[in-house]
């Protein structure tokens, strides 16, 4: 391994890190990334408001937008903003373009300027820079998903028609009241393909992976909609939440990005456009030796904000859920996205929060009190 002392020292290749060597290398910065399997393609299916994209994110990124996708919840909503679903071999191509150099290796210890790697050898840089995603601790929440990949009228017929589906929350996938909530999710993958995904959105612990499966074919049976068996299947699992180590910065810690820093939004598991978006702002940082970071005033305000309404939807049941997220629904789309999309926006957060509290039921009220009212410990 090279004995310089590189600008930027990235550990992880995710959609994360691999975007911020892509920013920082299109600045001018010397960059090198370090990842166990850096040429492993990435299989997951990544999803974004339009508004979220950054405008250096070419448009062929995008393998289908839809203008006004549908939601059910008591009953049917449009939701008016534009929903993109990428085309992840591209994206990966797209970041993986002028990124610097790349080594595969596992990083054993990280300080703010060195990488040391399994087999030894080290990376120097003037900064290290941690994206290697939320991990995998058992008391994070964590989203779960189980999906196949059907033919565009099969998904028609489970889907009614519509154009793609972000949320589905009637309760024809077989749960009872006191189960954990899960909805139906359907969007086009490609002009052949669409997705249809039974979704977990957070659990602690998760909803197992094959009471997902059961649950998505319980509710396409009922819909008439029959899968062939040698359908591609999609499972997901991850954690909502950043690493308790990620709260507490310590002058000895590496800068820290994406999921790992907590750009996952904690309600909805996405953190793709959010770093994407940030990746920019980090690299010119980076460049300029800048101590802002990624969390001004307002993100730190937004943020326990969104903690407290994961706490709410994880004390959600199968029959709370849908009210929920109606009430969400109705909301302005400009409080839609500050809940959202908005990281750096309190007064949209706090309006949004206020609003559906206001329009809950009891009973729903009760949990959000009661959780807004006590610090959680896990």
């Amino acid at each position: 391994m090279p004995s310089q002392t590189w600008d930027v020292a990235i550990v992880g290749l995710g959609p994360a890190g691999r975007a911020l060597a892509h920013r920082s290398t299109a600045l001018g910065l010397s960059v090198a990334s370090v990842d166990p399997l850096p040429r492993r393609s990435w299989t997951a299916t990544y999803a974004a408001w339009e508004d979220e994209l950054p405008a250096w994110l070419p448009s062929h990124a995008v393998a289908s937008r839809i203008a006004r996708p549908t939601a059910w919840t008591t009953r049917r909503h449009t939701i008016d903003r534009t929903y993109c679903v990428l085309n992840t071999p591209v994206l990966q191509s797209i970041l993986a373009e002028k990124s610097g150099s790349v080594f595969a290796g596992r990083a054993i210890n990280l300080s703010p300027t060195a990488v040391r790697l399994a087999g030894g050898s080290t990376l120097n840089a003037r900064v290290v820079v941690d994206a290697r995603g939320t991990g995998d601790s058992p008391d994070l929440a964590q989203q779960t998903a189980f999906g196949v990949v059907v033919e565009p009228d099969t998904a028609a017929q489970a889907l009614a028609g519509e154009d793609a589906v972000f949320m589905d929350w009637r309760r024809d996938n077989g749960t009872s009241p006191s189960a954990a909530p899960s909805f139906l999710y359907g969007v086009p993958l490609a002009p052949d393909a669409y997705l249809l995904e039974e979704t977990c959105l957070v659990g602690r612990p998760p909803v197992p992976m094959s009471e997902l499966a059961s649950r998505l074919y319980h509710r396409l049976h009922a819909r008439g909609v029959l899968i062939p068996s040698h359908s591609n299947v999609e499972r997901v699992r991850f954690a909502v939440e950043p690493p308790h180590e990620a709260g507490r910065s310590r002058t000895s810690d590496p800068v820290r990005f994406g999921a790992r820093a907590g750009l996952m939004h904690p309600g909805t598991g996405f953190s793709v456009a959010a770093s994407l978006r940030c990746a920019d702002a980090l690299a010119h940082q980076l460049r300029d030796g800048s101590s802002e970071g990624l969390w001004p005033w307002r993100a730190r305000t937004v943020a326990p904000l969104r903690s407290l309404g994961l706490r709410v939807l994880l004390n959600l049941n199968a029959e709370q859920a849908p009210e929920f997220f109606e009430h969400f629904f109705d909301l302005p789309p400009r409080l839609q996205a500050a809940y959202l999309s908005d990281r750096s926006n309190p007064v949209g957060m706090l309006s949004a929060m206020r609003r559906m509290f206001l329009a809950s039921s009891g009973d729903i009220r009760g949990v959000i009190l009661r959780l807004a009212l006590r610090r959680e410990i896990r």
